[in-house]
């Protein structure tokens, strides 16, 4: 290669170098959203948001594009692309963008944030959520590839990788994704990449320093040996505190935390409560219908491992509990084993809550006029396999729900098997004498599950059936300790569903056995393996589940048959009077059939609005809104707190001489901001003769006179002479946009052509040819008395 070819070269290097940098490191930041969804199923999103970011950041810096015009091509590539690596599923052949592409591109740029932090991790790409990554990773890419390209301090281009490092953080989960690792390779990417620029900067002048001035050039050397040491020291330190940041030893506090409305499936009343109702007013009526149930399989409710006493609900506990509800998400089974089965749930008469599904849900998609309203207030216990909709169903819903269904467990295939270690919440007000009739009932099982047979065949072959409905034997519905002591105690043990699964489960936790009870529906024998299940108030059903190691949750029924009444009829439930038998102090006493309940269609009310949750989750979404902003804002904060630093360090710079050389290159900087291209090398008489043909300035050829007499005069200016010069520039600067519009006031504003030396030398460059020349002509024996100032100026 030769001489004269290599400084043509010595740029592309730089930005390749650049372009390199920006990308890995950008890479390192959002590895960081790999909890968040899961696995790599973000990668080849975030890649190619980086990919577009930066070939727009290297055209708009080639074809030196203002601010206004890199934010048009990211928006129209925005709009091109994202429907590909974004929203694939709503595009033509995974690439052609439709109507609902544009749209969803459209919205998810303002909600995509607000759906990722209120939708459990991790989330399904499925959904929407790649909006995320991609814009993150396209205005990052952007805005960091032309501060990088077009400044000269490469630290600015730091500001908007550690912006997407901190969204990432904050749009993520508690726990991070290796956090070590990534804070490792941040701190040596930045260190080297800050290094290599600062090694390069010498090479990149055009002009040598050292022929101007040995002394500076080798003070500018020492300069920038220290600076390199110093960039290398400050990278090193914050990559240490960024993987110290990512690797806490407690969990994080993100947005997420902050942001997910909180939901207590205990503000509504246990299913269980409206067991007799629902067979005594709704047996003949058609509640819902399931298409694709297969046969043997159990559409369920809710799932209660709590009993005070009163009503056996979900318990009271943190995550993991029956309680432990989260909004609903897609690919909630990804790891569960069994036949996928897809179920058609439409709703008749039935209205609630609680939605009727199957154990293992991987996601229910809703259809219809309330599909939006229902997916938004939609929560899914994966640990029960439960789900609630707080808007309610009712009479004209319908959903389709995506299962995976498991086969029957056989009592061979649980022989060897143990209890699962699951922890249960504490009953209290137990009957006293329900442990010794569990211990009684399993004293000849061996095995855990012949335990559990012992105690169902107990309840199913020692008990009668009856609701208690017209015609039937008296059977009081509730499930209250008082019931419960009520049909333990009773010459003739008499109920339905409801009481002897509440007895069983109560019976098998007194003996240590991890039992819960499930309300749900399942069609009769009859009806069984039919294509559609109608489901009916006379197919409700309540049962048991008790938890085996390695098999999960196996249901058991301990209610006797329908058919199995007491052979006299008249015979009532006596009351044992022993005193062992408990008798907890008067409950609310409630009619025979079931007290009253709030109306299905009714929602819960506080006592008074969440007022500061809706003001934190207010906070919260415009903090993030005011984040986006901020990093769209980047590049104009740079641009204006670049040339403010600029004009400080030239009107305090340590020379009088240097403050007029600097107050003549502030005017001709914004002249070339406001379009005006001055020939390399001039002198300041031909700028100025440049400045009054574009701009039309009459007074530049004096200012030119009046810089040249100050910086090339026997004697340094005085600090009046300086001040008086820079107000003679600031007035003529401030009057440059008198005559144009707003518009080219503002691109002059946020324009980089001067940051860039576009259009002429470096103003570093023309400092020291001035510095060396004054010193020159104020040598003794090298002053020419009949010398005039502009000869002078002419001599340069």
């Amino acid at each position: 290669m030769s001489a004269a070819a290599t400084p043509a070269l010595l740029p592309a290097r730089r930005w390749a170098l650049d372009l390199i940098a920006v990308a890995a490191l950008l890479i390192v930041a959002l590895v960081g959203f790999w909890p968040t969804f899961g696995g790599p199923s973000f990668v080849l999103t975030a890649i190619g948001g980086i990919l577009l970011g930066l070939g727009i950041a290297a055209a708009g810096a080639w074809r030196r594009w203002g601010i206004l015009a890199v934010a048009g091509v990211t928006i129209a590539v925005y709009f091109l692309f994202g429907g590909a690596l974004a929203l694939p599923h709503t595009t033509i052949a995974g690439f052609i963008p439709t109507l609902d592409t544009l749209t969803g591109l459209a919205l998810g740029a303002v909600t995509s944030w607000k759906q990722l932090l209120t939708t459990v991790a991790p989330v399904s790409p499925a959904d929407g959520h790649l909006l995320v990554p991609f814009l993150v990773a396209l205005l990052a890419a952007v805005t960091a590839g032309s501060l990088a390209l077009r400044l000269q301090h490469v630290a600015w281009a730091m500001l908007p990788l550690l912006g997407a490092l901190t969204l990432v953080i904050a749009l993520g989960v508690p726990d991070a994704a290796f956090p070590v690792v990534q804070g490792i390779l941040l701190a040596i990417g930045a260190a080297i990449w800050m290094s290599m620029r600062a090694w390069w900067v010498p090479h990149d002048s055009a002009v040598d320093v050292a022929q101007v001035d040995h002394t500076r050039a080798a003070h500018m050397r020492m300069r920038r040996l220290l600076g390199g040491v110093a960039v290398v020291a400050i990278a090193a330190g914050a990559g240490v505190a960024v993987s110290a940041v990512a690797s806490p030893s407690e969990p994080r506090h993100i947005l997420r935390d902050a942001i997910i409305p909180p939901f207590d499936v205990r503000d509504y009343p246990s299913p269980l409560q409206s067991f007799r109702k629902t067979v005594r007013d709704q047996k003949e009526k058609t509640l819902f219908t399931v298409s694709g149930l297969p046969e043997g399989a159990r559409v369920r409710l809710a799932a209660m491992d709590q009993w005070d006493g009163i009503v056996y609900n979900v318990a009271d506990g943190g995550p993991g509990s029956s309680s432990a509800f989260t909004p609903l998400r897609s690919n909630m089974a990804a790891s569960a084993e069994g036949v996928p089965a897809s179920l058609r749930f439409e709703i008749g008469e039935y209205s609630g809550v609680w939605v009727p599904g199957v154990e293992v849900t991987d996601d229910i998609v809703f259809d219809g006029a309330r599909a939006d309203e229902l997916r938004r207030s939609a929560y899914s216990n994966t640990e029960t396999g439960t789900s609630v909709v707080v808007a309610g169903l009712k009479k004209g819903d319908a959903y389709t729900l995506k299962a995976i269904v498991a086969g029957d467990v056989s009592d061979e295939q649980l022989e060897d098997a143990d209890f699962a270690n699951v922890r249960m919440p504490k009953l209290s007000n137990v009957p006293d004498d329900l442990a010794n009739i569990a211990s009684d009932a399993v004293a000849d099982a061996e095995s855990p599950i012949e335990q559990v047979r012992a105690l169902e065949t107990h309840f199913a072959e020692g008990g009668f059936f009856s609701h208690g409905l017209e015609g039937e034997v008296l059977s009081r519905a509730g499930h209250t300790a008082e019931r419960i002591a009520t049909l333990l105690g009773g010459d003739q043990m008499i109920g339905d569903d409801e009481q002897y699964a509440v007895v069983m489960a109560l019976a098998a936790r007194e003996i240590g056995i991890p039992a819960r009870v499930v309300m749900g529906y399942y069609p009769n024998e009859d009806q069984a393996g039919e294509p559609v299940f109608t489901a009916t108030g006379d197919d409700v059903h309540a049962w048991v589940e008790v938890a085996f190691e390695g098999f999960g949750w196996v249901p058991f029924s301990p209610t006797p048959p329908e058919d199995k009444v007491p052979n006299d009829q008249n015979t009532k439930p006596k009351v044992d009077p022993k005193p062992q038998v408990l008798q907890p102090p008067p409950p609310p006493q409630e009619p025979v059939d079931l007290p009253p309940t709030v109306p299905d269609d009714r929602k819960p009310q506080d006592d008074a609005p969440n007022i500061l949750g809706i003001i934190g989750v207010i906070l919260a979404i415009g903090g993030i809104s005011a984040g986006v902003l901020l990093l769209l804002a980047s590049p104009f904060i740079v641009i204006g707190a670049w040339k403010a630093a600029r004009r400080r360090a030239r009107r305090n710079a340590e020379r009088a001489s240097d403050r007029i050389s600097g107050g003549w290159d502030e005017l001709t900087d914004r002249a070339v901001d406001y379009g005006a291209r001055f020939p390399a090398g001039a002198t300041r008489v031909e700028e100025a003769v440049t400045l009054s043909a574009a701009l039309e300035i009459p007074t530049a050829t004096a200012l030119a006179d009046h810089a040249d007499r100050q910086v090339f005069g026997p004697a340094e200016p005085t600090s009046q002479d300086v001040e008086a010069f820079w107000k003679e520039i600031d007035a003529v600067v401030g009057g440059m946009g008198s005559g144009v519009g707003f518009w080219k006031r503002l691109k002059a504003r946020l324009s980089v052509r001067s940051l860039t030396g576009s259009g002429r030398l470096s103003a570093r460059l023309q400092e020291l040819k001035d510095a060396a020349a004054s010193r020159v002509r104020r040598e003794p024996g090298n002053i020419d008395k009949n010398s005039t100032p502009a000869a002078e100026s002419e001599n340069r």
